[in-house]
């Protein structure tokens, strides 16, 4: 990322939307941007694993777990899936696990926190769909900026 999000949201205003969820910053990127996928699951990552497995291409994963802060729906061998198939970051709407080893994987994650209990695998999830938290809209295709300050979207 050649600027900040505070810079890019000093230039373009309203025309950009902004996160105001205080997610915290885990992976060994702080700065990530991207192209955004969705995924939408509540507290089962195999729909998760299933998209972080095939070809990133620089994209951002926005995973909306519904908020839940029970069951981390990504660990370190996630995190490395990810990473492995080119993926810049992944912001997710719940919790993660293994921070410690994720902090050493070169992809940008942010989470609401972290929690050791690991997630369902049952396959519940929906992919490619609108998402909608925190005031903001993800829509597949649209571009996501990050770093320390914060989470930016296109519109």
């Amino acid at each position: 990322m050649t600027t900040t999000t505070a810079d890019l949201y000093d230039e373009l205003g309203d025309d950009i939307q902004s996160l105001p969820i205080q997610f915290q910053l885990f992976g060994a990127r702080s700065k990530f941007e991207g192209l955004i996928r969705t995924v939408k699951c509540f507290e089962d990552n195999a729909v998760l694993k299933s998209v972080l497995s095939t070809p990133g291409n620089g994209g951002v994963l926005v995973v909306d777990g519904g908020g839940s802060l029970e069951r981390a729906l990504m660990g370190d061998m996630n995190a490395q899936i990810a990473a492995d198939n080119g993926w810049a970051g992944v912001v997710i709407n719940g919790v993660i696990r293994d921070r410690t080893a994720i902090a050493n994987i070169s992809i940008g994650v942010k989470a609401l926190g972290t929690n050791p209990r690991k997630s369902t695998k049952g396959g519940e999830g929906e992919t490619d769909i609108v998402l909608a938290f925190g005031g903001v809209t993800f829509r597949p295709g649209a571009k996501l900026f990050s770093d320390e300050d914060g989470i930016l979207v296109e519109h």
